[in-house]
């Protein structure tokens, strides 16, 4: 099956299930779905039996959602062109980190492959987006995976910030003014684990800052040594 032969909210559907199955590193519930898209459980429901019949997911009744391999070879190039077009958005159009999702999600269903393969061209060929997300390659293969977050992090540990989770804005914009975005090393001063919120120092703050450990725990990091640079 092409991507072409899909509707945008298939699209969409595919994409979303690929994202979640990400961050949590399994299955997703339908009820997941349905918050991360913002819509009714009987409409992911009905969506996710289309997609079952298609063979592009499976689907246990009352179970969780799983991408077949058709669906995440789909999939995979959904999150190629989203994250090609939020990295266009900022390096060329300028952009905010905090902006480039909602425009992305309307860009992506009107690129051709020949767009795609320009605008991956000019950019250089990134690996990463804007918020530190790795970037499929034209084969569907991936970067190392960076599974570590921010409250993993000890007392007096240095770390480096590769990606954050990019679906609330006023997060990222927060994060922004902190400092807190892919690439910028930071020092935990004290976990917080009692009270919920990490003391954190960076370079790009002259004092030590607080952050919610609830935030910090959408935050994946890499160690200062041999770190991924999520800028190239």
């Amino acid at each position: 099956m092409r991507l072409e032969d899909l509707t945008d909210s298939a699209q969409n559907y595919l994409k979303a299930l690929w994202t979640l199955s990400e961050w949590s590193g399994g299955t997703v519930a339908p009820s997941e779905m349905a918050r991360h898209l913002n819509l009714k459980p009987s409409s992911v429901s009905d969506q996710i039996r289309r997609l079952t019949n298609q063979g592009l997911v499976d689907h246990a009744p009352y179970g969780s959602v799983k991408l077949t391999d058709e669906g995440r070879s789909l999939a995979l190039m959904m999150v190629r062109r989203h994250r090609l077009a939020e990295t266009f958005l900022q390096q060329m159009l300028g952009y905010t980190w905090d902006e480039v999702h909602e425009d992305a999600d309307l860009l992506e269903h009107a690129m051709t492959d020949r767009m795609l393969s320009r605008i991956d061209s000019v950019l250089g060929h990134p690996d990463r987006d804007p918020h530190g997300d790795p970037i499929p390659a034209a084969d569907g293969t991936l970067p190392p995976a960076i599974v570590r977050t921010l409250t993993d992090a000890e007392k007096g540990e240095s770390v480096q910030l590769v990606r954050v989770r990019d679906g609330d804005p006023s997060i990222l914009r927060h994060l922004e003014k902190l400092g807190a975005t892919p690439g910028e090393i930071v020092t935990v001063v004290d976990p917080g684990e009692s009270v919920g919120v990490m003391i954190l120092s960076s370079a790009s703050s002259d004092n030590p800052f607080p952050l919610s450990r609830d935030i910090a725990d959408y935050i994946r990091i890499a160690g200062v040594v041999g770190t991924v640079d999520p800028s190239h």
